[in-house]
């Protein structure tokens, strides 16, 4: 089969929309918000006065929900064109949140939109996509490793047409602000397989028995990532999602593609550091030439540069198999891995070519070093998707007596 990423005019053109919609509208808005215009940073109604204005006006351009279907308001594009939209929008800060695609809802609309009942559907999908709600996925625990769901033991058990849930959640990004989320809890005591063991439920927040117990301070601030105390919640069983032992199933469908989704958020900002890096190169004079002409600061840009390229490459690999329908678990994971750590890399970088003003806040490079951090362990530490890449191309050998299929399945 050919592999062709050339974009047809339409997505050309909606690609252009984007870059000048986020140039701009976007970022000069977050100057304002963010208080690099010479004035104060904008603080409480008049900071979300100015974000809900930049939704509307998203709208009213026609970028609205770019990866949900048209009867939902969406602009129905795939994968592939999802990845030059979110490498667009994500030179913002506030890109993706302006346009409606942003972690964790864009998952949660997925999630929703296979999943979910008609009637749940309408009580949680709509809002959502009309950008009346914000919501999180509840999955992650303090006492079990996060990338390894059957370890789960926030537990629900049935009483009757209710389930009541206890247990302990946190790094739950957006629950303090979510109007509802999806919690995964384990239902089954002994199933025949560790992956039939949790189910998926919708809480309305707040809620009797949900206690946010504080926003986590990371290396880069308080950013809504919330530790949660769950004490004999009380769900209907109406607020079942996908059904009784589907949770794990449900979560490895959500965390695919929004794992490729943070990807192409991730080769935005490797993409800005890798401009930077090269600015600073042929502006910055020392030892009788401009850093661009020394050979290590070549060697940097260069490595930078292969790096970025292959993120690329393999972001639309894995892109298109989604939307064929193919199997992309390894591409996925392989891309995940891939992407995350050379982000990291590349900002490294450039603020070494930047030196001590790199390291300063007065370039982003700084900021977008402590949130490129966690990139390494988020949807899937390193260790574990490079555990299963070596699972998938040793079976593959075995199964075939060659790796190929483990590589990309590529016709090379």
């Amino acid at each position: 089969m050919a592999i062709d990423f050339t974009l047809s005019p339409d997505l050309e053109e909606i690609r252009d929309r984007v870059r000048i919609f986020v140039t701009e509208v976007i970022k000069p808005a977050e100057a304002r918000i963010e208080g690099r215009d010479g004035d104060a940073p904008l603080e409480g109604g008049d900071r979300l006065a100015e974000l809900i204005g930049l939704r509307k006006q998203a709208r009213s351009a026609g970028l609205w929900l770019p990866h949900m279907p048209e009867e939902w308001g969406g602009m129905e594009l795939g994968h592939v064109a999802m990845a030059m939209v979110q490498a667009e929008a994500a030179k913002s800060t506030y890109g993706p949140w302006v346009l409606n695609c942003q972690a964790p809802d864009e998952g949660n609309m997925h999630t929703l939109l296979h999943w979910a009942t008609d009637e749940q559907k309408e009580s949680y999908l709509r809002p959502l996509c009309e950008g009346r709600v914000w919501s999180c996925f509840a999955m992650t625990e303090p006492d079990v490793a996060g990338s390894d769901p059957t370890l789960i033991q926030t537990h629900a058990y049935q009483d009757g047409e209710e389930w009541v849930i206890n247990g302990h959640k946190w790094f739950i990004s957006n629950a303090h602000r979510a109007s509802f989320a999806i919690l995964i809890a384990r239902t089954e005591d002994d199933p025949e397989l560790p992956q039939a063991a949790n189910t998926a439920f919708i809480v309305d927040l707040p809620s009797d028995g949900w206690t946010e117990v504080r926003q986590i301070e990371t290396m880069h601030g308080s950013t809504g990532h919330s530790e949660i105390l769950i004490e004999n919640l009380r769900l209907h069983d109406s607020k079942m999602l996908g059904g009784r032992g589907q949770g794990h199933l449900l979560g490895q469908y959500r965390l695919g593609p929004a794992r490729l989704a943070h990807c192409m958020r991730w080769i935005a900002q490797a993409e800005i550091a890798l401009d930077m890096m090269v600015d600073r190169a042929l502006k910055r004079y020392s030892h009788g030439s401009v850093l661009a002409e020394k050979q290590g600061i070549q060697w940097m840009i260069a490595d930078s540069a292969m790096e970025l390229y292959q993120s690329k490459l393999m972001v639309l690999h894995a892109a298109s198999k989604i939307d064929r329908g193919d199997d992309f678990k390894s591409e996925v994971s392989m891309a995940k891995h891939f992407v995350a750590n050379s982000l990291n890399r590349i900002v490294d970088r450039a603020i070494q070519v930047h030196g001590a003003l790199g390291y300063s806040t007065d370039t982003p490079l700084a900021h977008m070093f402590q949130h490129a951090r966690w990139a390494r362990f988020a949807d899937g530490a390193d260790e574990i998707h490079q555990m299963r890449i070596a699972q998938r191309t040793i079976a593959a050998y075995k199964d075939h007596g060659s790796t190929a299929s483990a590589t990309g399945d590529l016709p090379i």
